[in-house]
């Protein structure tokens, strides 16, 4: 169905930007726009991103696309 397309350094820039704008939400700064952290965080944790498969982006190291 979906294959990874999201590598190391992306994942972890994503859960690290999901994780913060989720706490300056969560913090007050922000507010509920904080809750838009959830799509870099979702997206970082299941290494799949739709976007990058509807653009032909690929970050995974080769070999590491299988669910």
């Amino acid at each position: 169905m979906f294959t990874l397309n999201i590598g190391g350094w992306d994942k972890a820039a994503r859960i690290v930007l999901g994780l913060g704008l989720l706490a300056l939400g969560a913090l007050g700064p922000i507010g509920w726009w904080g809750i838009v952290g959830l799509v870099p965080l979702l997206t970082g944790l299941m290494g799949i991103c739709p976007l990058y498969t509807l653009l032909g982006i690929d970050t995974c190291p080769a070999g590491k696309h299988a669910l």
